[in-house]
């Protein structure tokens, strides 16, 4: 499956995934498209036993197919995560828990919330290009009640780091990342992170970038004194706006602090593949990335589920 393979429509996909042996040659694919490679030696022979586990020939190692990825100890069929999967995909502005449980039929709402936890968390590709170009960076505060100034009066509210890809007229890529406070100290490996070394980084005159040009990018202020209300950062204030009416109208504002991670990645997700033409692509991309990322148990999701 050295090209992009996936089901163009729904029929295609629920002719296709009708049994679970379909589903797991489907991930084998995704996840050694030149064959098996031996998690531990790397050795390319296996022998297929019994169990349905792969046996390497050079060091006897065993492994499932669903080892190491965001499926490992799954009890549910694999056809049910594949249904689970094409259905997130394909809703535009997201799914929360409850809707996901009503379509797959569970009885049990936590086994959904943690499948929507775990497959947001895939949605973020380990190795992931920055951002580069043109990059507008500011930040927002996500939850509370109240307003709040920058560094201050924000109790009980989390704050995210916005950047933009500027594409002149249009918004390019977005990363998103939650940081403890607007200091230098949190805002430069933000930064970092997000943006890739030598790009323009426009930003307002907070000091918290002050360091960026000593990391090697090239700083441009916009205005150092506005006026209350203006845009200086229109691209920033656009996509703030646009996350903070998702979560509230997909997820009713719902959202634990602990797990907020998790929907800035499904976000982003979203966000950056918002012109994509073809659903099929999409599950494709998020069964990929679902192979990719290293297992998560309930336990390593931050808290406990809220109704979403």
């Amino acid at each position: 499956m050295r090209m992009e393979d996936y089901p163009k429509a729904i029929l295609e996909f629920e002719q296709r995934f009708t049994t679970e042996q379909a589903c797991h040659d489907y991930l084998f694919q995704l996840r050694w498209p030149d064959g098996f490679c031996c998690p531990r030696c790397h050795c390319r022979k296996a022998w297929h036993t019994r169990r349905g586990l792969y046996r390497c020939e050079h060091c006897d190692f065993q492994v499932s197919v669903i080892a190491g990825t965001i499926f490992q100890s799954t009890r549910k069929p694999l056809r049910l995560w594949f249904r689970a999967i094409w259905y997130i995909t394909n809703q535009k502005n997201g799914v929360s828990a409850l809707g996901l449980q009503r379509t797959l039929g569970l009885s049990r709402y936590e086994t959904v919330w943690t499948w929507l936890h775990k497959l947001r968390a895939a949605m973020v590709r380990p190795d992931r290009d920055r951002l580069s170009g043109i990059v507008e960076v500011d930040e927002t505060y996500i939850g509370g009640v109240r307003s709040g100034k920058r560094g201050r009066g924000a109790a009980g509210k989390a704050l995210v780091v916005i950047a933009v890809e500027d594409k002149g007229n249009r918004l390019g890529r977005i990363r998103l990342r939650r940081v403890v406070d607007a200091s230098a100290k949190s805002l430069t490996p933000a930064v970092q992170e997000m943006v890739e070394p030598g790009s323009v980084v426009r930003t307002d005159d907070w000091n918290g970038y002050l360091k960026l040009p000593t990391e090697g990018y090239k700083r441009k202020i916009i205005r150092q004194e506005a006026a209350v209300g203006d845009n200086l950062l229109p691209l920033v204030n656009r996509v703030a706006s646009l996350l903070k009416r998702w979560l509230q109208g997909t997820h009713h504002g719902a959202v634990h602090p602990s797990h907020l991670d998790y929907y800035l990645d499904e976000f982003t997700f979203r966000f950056n593949r918002r012109t994509s033409r073809s659903r099929g692509k999409l599950f494709y991309h998020l069964v990929q990335q679902a192979v990719a990322v290293d297992p998560i148990t309930a336990k390593d999701i931050r808290g406990g589920p809220v109704l979403s």
